[in-house]
């Protein structure tokens, strides 16, 4: 009966878990992926990793990787980008690739009021191993045995191609921001079955707002070289919906350059359809005096899986250089006042 039970709860992973796009508990460290209106919202050029290790307790583990890199161009208001995001799925050896092209056009409302709008199209390649796997029909519900025969269509090995588009929007001032973005728009099938059987990717709506307090004047001066240190609190929210999932990350931030430290809250702390009080997020990070910056974040799981998942450990890097414009350089009215991590 354990054995059983072990096949089922696979499976219901397996399925419910690729309904859903990765989700970055870092996501402002992943911010192409969050938004494509974010694409040279640096007003720099930034290249940046991340990667998530979702689940290292289990036999079976969900790993998540993306770089990216983006520049903005002040003769063009606009946001040049690239980001490829890998997903790896160990039980099924599920491993998805989506490299994709972003523009962001910045448009100034008026003076420090700012609005970007971006777009994304991408290539998404899929491949699987299903011989592993233990399809519903070969479950002998009398004996907890697997049965070699199975009507399912899948071969051994398996792979999908398509394209994929998105579009985000931005507004934000020197303190607050708002954005939202959809993905997927044309759900595209993403099936291995070879007899015509659909399996649209759903659409993902995600909405994001937040602001920044400056702390003690919000700049401090250093006492050796007279520049400033940044010293400043964040607060924002994350929703997102996608098929019959949906979810909100609410968090702050204190970043007390060049230290910053985080806590999120991942669910939706109400009675709903579906069970969703999922986790705790810690998140630190530091900024080099060269512009790297690097960040760690550690889910503790609150949900009914438990703290024997491991949880999640997530990396996040990026460097940022090459100001655009030196008479524009670190100006606040243009500098989008984002969470560091």
């Amino acid at each position: 009966m354990k054995r059983l039970l072990l096949i089922l709860a696979l499976l219901a992973g397996f399925t419910a878990t690729h309904a859903q796009d990765t989700q970055y508990s870092q996501f402002y460290s992943a911010p192409l992926f969050l938004n494509p209106a974010f694409t040279g919202s640096t007003e720099l050029t930034r290249v940046g990793m991340n990667y998530r290790m979702q689940w290292p307790g289990l036999q079976h583990s969900f790993n998540s990787y993306s770089v990216y890199a983006d520049h903005y161009s002040f003769d063009l208001n606009s946001g040049f980008g690239l980001l490829i995001h890998a997903n790896n799925e160990t039980n099924a050896r599920l491993k998805t690739i989506d490299i994709s092209a972003l523009y962001s056009y910045n448009l100034q409302l008026s003076d420090g009021v700012n609005f970007r709008f971006g777009g994304q199209a991408g290539y998404v390649s899929r491949n699987a191993y299903f011989e592993g796997l233990v399809f519903g029909d070969q479950l002998n519900v009398n004996t907890g045995q697997a049965e070699v025969f199975t009507e399912e269509m899948l071969g051994a090995e398996s792979q999908r191609r398509f394209v994929n588009f998105s579009v985000g929007a931005l507004a934000y001032t020197d303190v607050i921001w708002a954005g939202a973005s959809v993905h997927h728009l044309t759900q595209p099938n993403q099936s291995f079955y070879e007899n015509g059987a659909l399996s649209r990717l759903p659409m993902k709506i995600s909405a994001h707002v937040g602001g920044r307090i400056d702390l003690q004047g919000g700049y401090r001066k250093r006492s050796l070289n007279y520049s400033f240190q940044e010293r400043s609190l964040f607060f924002a929210g994350n929703f997102k919906a996608q098929g019959p999932y949906n979810q909100l990350d609410i968090g702050a931030q204190v970043y007390l350059e060049p230290v910053a430290f985080g806590l999120w809250y991942r669910g939706i702390p109400v009675k709903n359809a579906l069970p969703n009080n999922e986790s705790i997020v810690l998140v630190t990070g530091f900024t080099l005096p060269n512009g790297i910056d690097i960040g760690y974040s550690y889910d503790m799981v609150v949900s009914k899986l438990g703290m024997s998942t491991g949880g999640a450990h997530e990396f996040s890097m990026r460097y940022q250089f090459m100001y655009g414009s030196a008479k524009d350089r670190n100006l606040r009215r243009t500098i989008l006042p984002c969470f560091r991590f």
